[in-house]
C-alpha cells in the first residue's frame, strides 16, 4: 500500500548547490521522505555561500518561480545580500533572506505543514508568520542548541541578548513540533516547558558510506586529519598546538574553510607546527581523505556549556567508515563514543591531545578499530531509518487537528 500523499514546505538559510550541515541533512531525508509520499518545497536564498561540487551560475538559481530540484522537490529562491563569513554580515544576510522567505512562504499553496530549520534565528521568525498566517502546523528544527548557544558564543550582549532569547523561546513555545538532533537538547527543552518535543539525528546514508581498510602498522608518521568547519565552535588552535608538541613524528591535516582559518594557518607558521591546510573537498574526495588517515578528529570547544548538548554533523559519518577518532567533545558525544566504543575521547588541552598522539605513534595497534561504530550508526543513524522517523512525526502530527501555530 503506497504512503499517503502530502506536502511539507522546508524554509533553510542554505541549500543545495551550497555544501553545509542544512544542505547534506536534508538532502538525504528527501529522498526517503518522496518515497513515503511527500512532496516538498524548499524555499532558500540564492546560493551564495559554502558552494559545493555542483555549485555553478546555473545551479545557484535565482529569484522567481518553482524550480525543480535533484531529488523531485521544488526549489524557491529568495535574495541574499552578502557571503561573507564574519558575524555582523552573516546576521545582515539571514536577515534579508529571512524577509524574504516569509513572503514567499506566506504567499505558497498546497502545503499542509511548515518547516523551518535553524540556527539561522530570524528564519525561525518567517518560519512562524507563515504557519500563522496561512493557518499551517508549524515544525521548528533546532539543529544547534539555541538560544543557550547564542549565550555562550555571545551573539549579543544584555538588553539585546535579552531580546533573541525571548524570540527563540516565543517560537519554540509555539511551534506544534519542535525537532532536535540530540537528546540532550530535547531534554533542555521538555525542562523549560516546550512540547511536542522529539530527535531526529543528524545521520549518514550508510548505504553509500564505505567502510575502509585499516591503516598500515609500519609508518613513518601519524597522519591526523581534521575536516569540516574551521570556526569558532571548534576551537582548532588546540589540535595545532598540539601538533607542535609532538613535532615531525606526525602531520596534521586542516581540511575545509571557515571564519578562523586565516588565524590558524598563521598560528601553525609561528609555532612551527607539522599542518598542512587544504580547500574543502567533496564526496569521494572526502573518503579518499579518510583513507590515507590514521586517525579522525571531531572538535567542539569545552568553555561553552551549550556543546554538552550538541554533536558535530560529521560524527556519525567518521564512525561509520571505520578509522580511529580522536575526539576533542564532551557532553552526549562523548557519551556516544564510549557507548559505540569508537576511537578515544581525550581532553581539551593541548598537552592533552599530544599525549594522545604519541601514544598512537608509539603503539600503532591502536589504530586498529572494530566494527563496533559502524554498528552504532547502522542502529541509530541511518538516514533511511531517520526519515522514516520524520514520516511518522510529520503524518502523526497533521492527525492531530488545528495547529497551535494558528491559534
Amino acid at each position: 500500500m503506497r504512503p499517503a500523499r502530502a506536502n511539507a514546505l522546508l524554509l533553510a538559510h542554505s541549500y543545495w548547490p551550497e555544501h553545509s550541515p542544512p544542505q547534506r541533512r536534508w538532502q538525504s531525508l528527501i529522498p526517503h521522505l518522496r518515497d513515503r509520499g511527500w512532496q516538498i518545497t524548499v524555499v532558500a536564498p540564492v546560493a551564495h555561500y559554502g558552494p559545493g561540487p555542483d555549485y555553478d551560475r546555473s545551479t545557484r538559481g535565482r529569484l522567481g518561480r518553482g524550480r525543480p530540484g535533484t531529488l523531485g522537490e521544488t526549489i524557491v529562491r529568495v535574495p541574499f545580500l552578502t557571503s561573507r563569513d564574519s558575524r555582523l554580515p552573516k546576521l545582515v544576510d539571514q536577515l534579508v533572506s529571512a524577509a524574504g522567505s516569509a513572503v514567499r512562504a506566506t504567499a505558497a499553496r498546497g502545503h499542509s505543514v511548515v518547516i523551518v530549520t535553524a540556527p539561522s534565528l530570524p528564519l525561525l521568525a518567517s518560519g512562524w508568520i507563515a504557519a500563522r498566517l496561512r493557518g499551517k502546523a508549524l515544525v521548528v528544527e533546532m539543529r544547534d542548541a539555541w538560544p543557550n548557544l547564542a549565550v555562550d558564543a555571545g551573539v549579543a550582549q544584555g538588553r539585546v541578548q535579552s531580546i533573541v532569547n525571548r524570540a527563540v523561546e516565543f517560537v519554540q513555545d509555539r511551534a506544534d513540533l519542535v525537532v532536535t538532533v540530540t537528546e540532550g537538547f530535547a531534554e533542555t527543552l521538555r525542562h523549560r516547558g516546550v512540547g511536542p518535543v522529539r530527535t531526529v539525528r543528524n545521520g549518514v546514508r550508510l548505504d553509500s558510506t564505505p567502510l575502509l581498510d585499516p591503516p598500515p602498522l609500519e609508518r613513518d608518521r601519524l597522519e591526523v586529519l581534521y575536516l569540516g568547519n574551521h570556526g569558532e565552535s571548534q576551537r582548532l588552535e588546540r589540535l595545532v598546538e598540539a601538533a607542535a608538541l609532538v613535532g615531525p613524528g606526525m602531520r596534521l591535516t586542516l581540511v575545509g574553510q571557515g571564519s578562523q582559518k586565516a588565524m590558524l594557518v598563521r598560528h601553525a607558521a609561528s609555532l612551527g607546527a607539522p599542518v598542512r591546510f587544504l580547500d574543502p573537498v567533496f564526496r569521494d574526495q572526502v573518503f579518499e581523505h579518510y583513507r590515507q588517515a590514521d586517525s579522525l578528529v571531531i572538535s567542539l570547544r569545552d568553555d561553552w556549556k551549550s556543546f554538552d548538548a550538541t554533536i558535530p554533523s560529521k560524527t556519525y559519518e567518521v564512525m561509520a567508515v571505520g578509522r580511529h577518532l580522536t575526539a576533542v567533545v564532551r557532553g552526549e558525544a562523548a557519551w556516544v563514543l564510549r557507548q559505540a566504543g569508537a576511537g578515544d575521547v581525550v581532553g581539551s588541552t593541548a598537552r592533552e591531545i599530544a599525549d594522545l598522539w604519541q601514544g598512537l605513534i608509539a603503539d600503532r595497534s591502536r589504530l586498529r578499530c572494530n566494527l563496533d561504530g559502524r554498528a552504532w550508526v547502522a542502529e541509530h543513524a541511518d538516514y533511511a531509518d531517520l526519515a522514516e522517523r520524520y514520516d511518522a512525526l510529520l503524518r502523526e502530527l497533521l492527525e492531530d487537528g488545528r495547529p497551535r501555530s494558528s491559534r
